[in-house]
């Protein structure tokens, strides 16, 4: 039987407020929060998609955002319990809660911890205050380093700090501090990855002075370095860990494995592992229609066909810089390497890709064109396969 890893995706929609830079499904909580009705929506929601998954073991769940930690431990708690009471879930489950460093005065990370939670992801995004306040983020230096140090007394399995770089007015010299501050706290693992002013955002209506594409990239190669001197493993795109603290859930989701999405706006992918048909859907985006009893939780469906297929695959496996096995690629798809060889070969003699014993994987050259390598996957001769 095909095995694909399956992971259980949360979204809380909710924020203390807006950031500018943000395009995800975020809305500011501008009302008592609906903690125990959205809990309940939440399981409701995963029991609708239960025949989806026939019974597999869950390797990892994610509560994601919005702002995740709004919501109380004694919550999480309760929602983790009817999870486990509803799915499989391995002796080895990484359960990620996403914690703004403004709202966790509210509650207490222990608790947190106490009530199944053993990798957290802190959203810094700088240690520069001028910064943080141009972000728009709720939250000062001190608020971060505070939290920092609870991680650190408590026994968290991993923990990751969110950094960005690229922001307004920041200078190289600025870009490398922020990182080797965050450094300075012995992260085991950090997102870092630039600013971009993405569609339906305020800074995208209304954009601030970022800096020049030679100074981000001057960022980035120092950063690269300074990351790997610390002995950082530059895993996928914009995530680095230290030995054995990669995230579990994020390496799924760039492995093309499976995974179920439950809350407002949550997306989710599952595939029939008997006739490798792949199918993607959606939850309504709203707060409010996710929570109305009238309305379904699935907004929508859809089978994807098989010329699409291939390019999926590689959209998702490209942003993991470990090599794959080709004949992974024919088992997870069910497609044969043949629909893609040409583009392979090609990417291979622009040095973008090495091909060697059938493993594929990005040069230090295709690290930094991935784009382009992303584009040859999404040619008339993959998407007429």
């Amino acid at each position: 039987m095909l095995y694909i890893p399956l992971s259980l995706y949360i979204h809380i929609p909710w924020c203390i407020k807006k950031c500018p830079y943000c395009d995800f499904n975020s809305h500011a909580l501008n009302a008592t929060l609906p903690e125990q009705e959205y809990l309940n929506a939440l399981i409701a929601d995963l029991q609708q998609d239960l025949a989806l998954v026939q019974n597999r073991t869950i390797v990892s769940i994610f509560i994601g955002g919005g702002t995740p930690s709004l919501i109380s431990p004694k919550g999480i708690e309760w929602l983790l319990q009817k999870i486990a009471s509803l799915v499989v879930l391995a002796p080895d489950i990484e359960i990620t809660l996403e914690v703004n460093p403004g709202t966790i005065e509210h509650h207490n990370l222990e608790d947190f911890y106490n009530a199944g939670i053993n990798r957290i992801s802190l959203g810094v995004q700088s240690f520069d205050d001028t910064k943080l306040k141009t972000l728009g983020r709720i939250h000062q230096s001190k608020d971060t380093i505070r939290v920092i140090e609870q991680l650190h007394k408590i026994k968290f399995n991993s923990f990751n700090l969110d950094l960005m770089h690229g922001l307004p007015n920041q200078t190289v010299a600025e870009g490398v501090l922020d990182l080797e501050t965050a450094l300075s706290f012995s992260p085991p693992h950090l997102s870092w990855y630039q600013l971009t002013l993405e569609p339906n955002t305020v800074f995208y209506k209304f954009p601030p002075n970022i800096p020049t594409d030679d100074v981000t990239w001057e960022i980035q190669q120092q950063g690269e370095q300074i990351l790997q001197a610390n002995g950082f493993d530059h895993y996928e795109v914009s995530a680095f860990a230290q030995e054995k603290h990669t995230c579990k859930h994020n390496i799924n989701y760039w492995s093309f494995g499976d995974y179920l999405g439950i809350g407002a706006g949550a997306h989710g992918k599952i595939t029939d592992l008997a006739t490798h048909t792949i199918q993607r859907s959606w939850k309504n985006r709203s707060p409010k229609d996710y929570l109305n009893p009238e309305l379904q939780f699935l907004a929508g469906s859809r089978t994807i066909p098989r010329n699409e297929i291939a390019s999926e695959f590689m959209l998702n496996r490209l942003r993991l810089f470990s090599a794959f096995d080709m004949r992974d690629y024919t088992a997870q798809t069910g497609l044969p390497i043949s629909d893609i060889a040409e583009i392979l070969v090609a990417a291979q003699k622009q040095e973008l890709l090495q091909i060697t014993d059938n493993r594929v994987m990005v040069t230090k050259l295709g690290k930094r064109f991935l784009n382009n390598i992303m584009e040859m996957f999404l040619t008339e001769e993959v998407t007429n396969a």
